[in-house]
């Protein structure tokens, strides 16, 4: 097949580009490469997959892997809808998977103009050449936020999520809304995937694995929030990617045009556990500052994934102690 990944230089995009890749199948990656974390990191990501930086970091300049033949690289924006409409016309897409987004629960607090430009008009432009190029398969990224303060435990794809608490999550909540009424107006097959806490190799400097790492390889404080009474559903990025691909790959039958799934490790994991692991595996222990809950923030997620299972065969098996050790050992290569 054919495949646009968009935020394709992003830590799921990277991953699920390369495994595309090796499976066989036709790439072709688009990202804007912005500033909301170091760009260097995203440029590590495209030169792991064969494409450098000098031809990259061109907007609207189509460069080509060194190491698979099979894709190309775009700098662009979703919200230059003219240039994304010249992209698809231009290839012969068979499916989207749609990666790119203004991410950060907290940083939509301060920007929140970023997460509309990006998440909401960035999103319209996706499914509006969807519609006109008749993709066979939208799939797209949703987010474990969208359930708010669900009280319930674990989360449901039944579950009302009618009550944000941060704007990052209301606008991907908005992304589902729109494409249903895709689905529904234009008959377009989309699928949304709400991703739970994605860690692991080439992760994201934002997000607390990370974050921790970065502090403990250093010798300096972490910041725990909730003073420490946090529970997440840490999912391997393997686990994703397969997950993911899964979908991709599968021919859609018995299910509607319009679907959400979860796709989590099916478990949940205390916060204090977890930075244990990561002391384990750097043999250091670390100065825990403990502060209250953040603005946005929950106090526990855990995904039930039997819809994602029974549909396509879902089966997330990396314990958290074989992710650690593999996200720590990248960690400490990559930092050296």
């Amino acid at each position: 097949m054919k495949i646009l990944v968009t935020g394709a230089a992003g830590f799921i995009g990277f991953h699920l580009t390369k495994s595309l890749l090796e499976l066989g199948h036709t790439v072709v990656g688009i990202d804007n490469i912005n500033d909301y974390y170091d760009v260097n990191l995203k440029y590590d990501r495209l030169k792991e997959l064969g494409i450098l930086e000098g031809s990259s970091s061109k907007f609207h300049h189509a460069c080509y892997s060194e190491i698979f033949p099979s894709l190309s690289f775009v700098r662009m924006n979703l919200e230059d809808g003219n240039k994304l409409e010249v992209l698809f016309k231009e290839n012969n897409f068979n499916v989207v998977c749609n990666l790119a987004a203004q991410a950060g629960v907290r940083y939509s607090i301060q920007n929140p103009r970023a997460y509309i430009d990006s998440n909401i008009v960035g999103f319209l432009n996706i499914l509006e050449c969807c519609r006109c190029n008749k993709i066979d398969h939208l799939v797209y990224a949703s987010s474990s936020s969208v359930y708010g303060m669900n009280s319930k435990i674990p989360f449901s794809e039944e579950d009302q999520v009618d009550s944000p608490v941060s704007l990052y999550a209301a606008t991907k909540k908005s992304n589902e809304l729109m494409a249903h009424s895709y689905s529904n107006l234009y008959n377009l097959t989309t699928t949304a995937l709400r991703f739970f806490t994605v860690y692991g190799p080439w992760g994201r400097p934002d997000m607390a694995p990370m974050l921790f790492a970065e502090a403990i390889n250093k010798n300096e404080h972490i910041k725990v929030f909730n003073h420490g009474d946090m529970e997440r559903d840490f999912t391997y990025i393997d686990d994703i990617v397969k997950g993911i691909v899964k979908v991709i790959e599968n021919p859609i039958r018995r299910r509607k045009k319009y679907e959400v799934y979860n796709i989590g490790n099916n478990k949940t994991v205390k916060l204090t556990d977890f930075i244990g692991e990561l002391e384990l595996n750097f043999n250091r222990k670390v100065e825990k500052h403990l502060l209250p809950m953040q603005l946005g923030d929950v106090k526990k997620t855990w995904a039930n994934v039997d819809k994602l299972m029974k549909d396509y065969n879902y089966k997330p098996s990396t314990t958290v102690k074989k992710g650690v050790l593999e996200f720590v050992n990248w960690f400490i290569g990559y930092k050296n």
